[in-house]
């Protein structure tokens, strides 16, 4: 009954913590696409370039504010 039990929490860790990697590969993917897009406008001169990157910054503010609130 022991060794049941202890063999469903492995394997219940073993599904959250692949759970949690494909989600943290999931966001990576996300906001490396977020930053390629910003590289791929080629903005002219810096302020161009801090404006993009304060855009990018800003949605990564808000959906950290989102998933705090959840």
């Amino acid at each position: 009954m022991m060794d049941e039990r202890a063999d469903l929490a492995k394997q219940f860790q073993a599904q959250f913590e692949k759970k949690v990697k494909e989600t943290e590969i999931s966001s990576l993917e996300y906001w490396k696409e977020q930053l390629d897009k910003v590289l791929a406008l080629k903005p002219e001169g810096v302020a161009a370039l801090q404006s993009q990157i304060k855009r990018v910054s800003t949605m990564m503010e808000n959906r950290i504010n989102t998933l705090k609130r959840k």
